[in-house]
């Protein structure tokens, strides 16, 4: 079996009322899905070509970019950012945005983010967590994993009524709960990162970043 190749991805930990009962925003993959079928997961997806070219209203803190940088292809912070905020849109219908205007040749894929005279931001986005999808697997991917506070959405949190269906059953998760449901092992890993952040109330002092590019899986932090 020939390893896939590994894609640039970025899923999004939106966390709620965490100085008084955290609960982070989960949604199950369907039952065919090519990459953990049946799982609870955070919103995310693979990064595509054009998420670089959007605009953004708002940059995650310096230290988020100068960590994103760390041991990646140079020039992908941007559209790892674009696409970590593209995909909560489509997966829960919830925006992070700013009021703006569309440039003249914006993507297809952005059109209707944008229709709405609304740009991205990531603002208070964190950068909390790196995981590279281990070999012999039918789809790899380098994901980073962002902490952002739910409340920083525009809308309603409990209204997933435009969401597209690639996940299920989207809900709000108290943390503890959430290590109860049918987790890949990484989620499970990441869950407890964020514990301990919604307990410290402050952003991490480095990323935990598992590499598997190879056979021999490699326990980094980014700092």
């Amino acid at each position: 079996m020939n390893d896939a190749p590994i894609r640039n991805a970025a899923s999004v930990i939106l966390l709620r009322d965490a100085a008084t009962n955290p609960r982070v925003l989960m949604g199950q993959r369907g039952k065919n899905a090519a990459f953990m079928p049946n799982k609870y997961v955070f919103p995310g997806g693979a990064v595509e070509l054009d998420d670089g070219d959007v605009p953004l209203a708002a940059m995650p803190g310096a230290e988020t970019m100068n960590r994103l940088a760390m041991r990646s292809p140079a020039g992908m912070e941007r559209a790892i950012i674009a696409s970590a905020i593209r995909e909560v849109w489509e997966e829960t219908g919830l925006k992070f945005s700013a009021p703006g205007t569309a440039p003249a040749d914006l993507p297809d894929d952005w059109a209707a983010f944008f229709a709405a005279g609304e740009v991205p931001s990531a603002a208070g986005f964190h950068y909390i967590f790196r995981a590279i999808t281990p070999p012999k697997r039918p789809r790899r991917f380098d994901a980073r994993f962002f902490l952002v506070d739910a409340e920083r959405a525009t809308g309603d949190l409990d209204d997933f009524s435009t969401a597209e269906d690639e996940l299920s059953h989207l809900h709000w998760v108290e943390l503890d709960e959430a290590r109860k449901l049918n987790l890949p092992f990484i989620t499970e890993v990441v869950l407890a990162e964020v514990a301990a952040l919604a307990r410290s109330g402050k952003p991490p002092t480095s990323v935990p970043f598992f590499n598997n590019t190879h056979d021999i899986s490699e326990f980094l932090r980014l700092s």
